[in-house]
């Protein structure tokens, strides 16, 4: 019988994912950059589908090692739904951080300047539109569902067995609803290594930690209370 992997293992598991999955996301925004004929919902649709392929198979690459949370905010949702012991909390946060910041930087090297100067080398940016409030309110409703689909389809117990395809998927769809209003980051480390990266440090930077973690926070309390042990976990038994 194997043992548990330990805490250093599980770190190197979260810098890897999180390394991979940003390499892909921010790597897309880099990539169509370089389109001749750049349209604007081809672009949404390549971001869409690289940030929810890439999530899934960065997420499924490391489930069984760390859990392949690979988000700052879903690891403090599953810490409020007690998914998470507090030991590993922070050390997990500074994984996620540092591997997308790593990611940032491998794209910064490996790119041209001149892409990364238009896109900021995929970082995500707030649609001229919106308010910060705005902003914040999507990014925390955003996140909401996606800790939702991650109880649901890979930590509750009775969630089927499909690896991080739900994860992905929904990070798919909400990139389609919301990409081109706060770029749906959905994740702390997604935004903030890239702008680390490559300098860019817009005044409301601050939405993409305070809506995620909000939502995050949120989402695990209510699937905690409300669906795992709360009156929806007991219609199955009916």
């Amino acid at each position: 019988m194997s043992s548990a992997p330990s805490l250093s293992k599980k770190l190197a598991a979260e810098v890897f994912g999180t390394f991979v999955f940003v390499v892909v996301g921010a790597g897309s925004a880099i990539g169509t950059a370089s389109l001749l004929n750049p349209d604007a919902g081809a672009q949404l649709l390549i971001a869409a589908l690289a940030n929810g392929l890439g999530l899934a198979m960065a997420v499924s690459a490391t489930m069984g090692i760390s859990g392949g949370v690979l988000n700052p905010a879903v690891t403090l949702g599953l810490w409020v739904g007690k998914k998470l012991p507090s030991r590993d909390v922070v050390p997990y946060i500074v994984a996620e951080l540092v591997g997308a910041t790593a990611a940032g930087f491998a794209l910064v090297v490996s790119f041209p300047s001149a892409l990364g100067s238009h896109v900021q080398w995929g970082a995500p940016t707030l649609n001229g539109i919106l308010s910060v409030w705005q902003g914040i309110s999507i990014e925390a409703l955003l996140t909401f569902v996606l800790v939702i689909a991650v109880y649901g389809t890979a930590v509750d117990s009775r969630a089927p067995r499909i690896g991080g395809l739900g994860i992905g998927l929904a990070v798919l769809a909400e990139v389609l609803v919301a990409g081109n209003l706060t770029g749906a980051a959905m994740n702390p480390a997604r935004a903030f290594g890239p702008m680390v990266a490559g300098g860019f440090y817009p005044g409301y930077w601050y939405i993409y930690a305070v809506g995620p973690i909000l939502g995050a926070l949120i989402a695990g309390l209510a699937y905690r209370f409300a669906i795992e042990n709360g009156p929806m976990s007991r219609v199955g038994d009916k």
